[in-house]
């Protein structure tokens, strides 16, 4: 996924640690994909597992950032190889994020089941937007794998769609409170759901970006869709 070094060592290095966070993207994947499994089946029993599962990432996620300080300390890197470090430190940020996003859909899903309410609120609406935001988030780990700018760009111009499905589910649940005001609270909760599976998706985004500055050098935060296809180019 880089040009080979004079020092093998550092390329061992390097390999492992990304091997690590693709291992991290892998654990939050399935901690997405449970989280929606234990909503569309109405399983407390899963949705305790991908609780459990944070601890696995939060120690793996340290583990990362053990080797990056190391390799930094040992290896004084500069130009893309600083950049590659830098981004995987951040990458490995925001896979944890998702994987907070994850516990939290799976405590909403423990509540909304609670509430027993759950069975008259649209929650299989939000499988289709789950099920985007979980291959927003594997199609940026292949990127990351591959340190593909044309898959990053890819990634960052599909973004909306998740956004579009949170809004459209906006629109839904307010139409359920409006004509059932007993399910607000269990509604109020699977919003806060809603909103971790947009954040999943934005996540995603952030990787695709982390991407780009790898290969590209550029930040492209901030940059227009036209700036961003000049670079996959």
């Amino acid at each position: 996924m880089y040009e080979k070094h004079l020092s093998s060592q550092f390329d061992s290095e390097l390999n492992r640690v990304s091997s690590n966070v693709l291992e991290l993207g892998g654990l939050v994947e399935m901690q997405i994909r449970q989280a929606i499994y234990a909503l569309s089946e109405f399983s407390i029993e899963v949705a305790d597992q991908v609780e459990k599962d944070e601890q696995r990432v939060n120690a793996l996620e340290l583990e990362i950032d053990r080797e990056l300080s190391n390799i930094i300390a040992r290896r004084q890197p500069t130009a893309i190889d600083l950049r590659l470090l830098l981004a995987i430190s951040k990458t490995t940020a925001n896979l944890e994020r998702v994987g907070d996003e994850a516990a939290k859909i799976a405590r909403m899903v423990k509540r909304i089941i609670d509430s027993g309410k759950a069975r008259m609120l649209p929650t299989g609406e939000l499988r289709h937007a789950a099920d985007l935001a979980a291959q927003q988030l594997r199609r940026a780990l292949d990127a990351f794998a591959r340190l593909s700018a044309d898959d990053a760009v890819s990634i960052i111009r599909d973004d909306d769609q998740v956004d579009r499905e949170f809004d459209g589910f906006v629109r839904t649940l307010i139409t359920y409170m409006m004509e059932d005001p007993r399910t607000i609270s269990a509604a109020l909760d699977l919003l806060t759901l809603a909103k971790a599976i947009e954040r999943i998706g934005d996540h995603a985004t952030n990787i695709a970006e982390f991407i780009i500055y790898i290969v590209k050098g550029a930040d492209v935060r901030h940059g227009t869709m036209e700036e961003l296809e000049m670079l996959s180019r």
